[in-house]
């Protein structure tokens, strides 16, 4: 069997895990480090790498506490496509092997992908955008892959065909989920056509597709394309009652009071038929893992 490129071995990225907890910090280090490399710049600093990557993880990940850049910048080299130099042996943490944060600042410590991976992308390219749309396809909804470019300060087509998102998708769940909410935005109830057109109506995804949530009904919402991006962003969720959520990250000026802060605490608009009504396990899953807790005071 060939082995695999230094290239393929992103797609096979060892993602950490615990339970249904999203991590994409590493994912979101090899966008970041694919715009840099698409400007000619192959070393990452990790002095320069942290608050970049902090921003994008506070932006783009989970509701947390603290987050912690210095985990994959270190760990990526498990994956067989980033080596970190160093000035001198680092000191650990009692807990594992990974340096602290302050040891990769005080030591210089650099990035930067493996010479494989350096040599395909000299001899291809056209490797670096099409690495990039399979990390965003692999890692993120849709509704979000325009921002994260704009975040990592790397421009791409994303309507080009050699781009294109290759997955294999149920074609039927959209209409499916649009149906079951008789055409209707389900935190709004924006009814827009054109003849017999339906315009600005979506299906999301509860628990994300990159994330295993099943192309099923339970699974989706009907949202206008304004909800369907603010939900995905974790700016609005649905409790254990059906309830529409917003989170007090959320703020702004001109329509955020018509357009967000009037749902907060409204039901969410019913089903046709009650089977088709979301799943509290997705909705758990969203409210711990997209929704930028908290919420908003009743």
């Amino acid at each position: 069997m060939q082995a695999p490129t230094g290239v393929a071995k992103m797609a096979e990225l060892a993602i950490w895990r615990r339970g249904d907890v999203r991590a994409p910090h590493k994912p979101l280090l090899l966008l970041l480090a694919l715009a840099r490399r698409r400007k000619g710049i192959t070393d990452f600093p990790y002095s320069d790498c942290e608050p970049l990557l902090a921003k994008l993880l506070r932006e783009f990940g989970r509701s947390a506490r603290s987050v912690h850049p210095e985990y994959p910048f270190w760990r990526l080299q498990n994956d067989g496509v980033w080596i970190v130099d160093t000035g001198r042996p680092l000191k650990t943490r009692a807990s594992n092997s990974d340096p602290p944060r302050s040891e990769l600042r005080s030591a210089g410590a650099i990035g930067r992908f493996t010479p494989q991976i350096c040599e395909e992308f000299s001899s291809n390219p056209t490797l670096i955008d099409t690495t990039a749309r399979q990390l965003l396809d692999a890692h993120f909804p849709s509704s979000l892959h325009e921002d994260i470019l704009c975040a990592v300060g790397l421009p791409l087509d994303l309507d080009s065909p050699g781009l294109r998102d290759r997955r294999s998708r149920d074609p039927a769940f959209r209409l499916a989920v649009l149906q079951a909410y008789a055409y209707n935005c389900a935190i709004c109830g924006l009814d827009l056509r054109i003849g017999n057109l339906t315009i600005g109506l979506e299906a999301a995804h509860i628990r994300w597709y990159q994330a295993s949530g099943p192309d099923i009904v339970p699974n989706g919402l009907a949202l206008c394309s304004l909800h369907h991006k603010l939900f995905d962003y974790g700016a609005v969720t649905i409790d254990e009652n059906s309830r529409v959520l917003v989170s007090e990250q959320a703020h702004g000026t001109a329509g955020f009071e018509e357009h967000l802060i009037r749902h907060h605490g409204q039901k969410l608009r019913s089903t046709v038929r009650p089977e088709d009504k979301p799943l509290s396990s997705y909705t758990q899953w969203h409210r711990l893992q997209v929704f930028k807790a908290r919420a908003r005071p009743a």
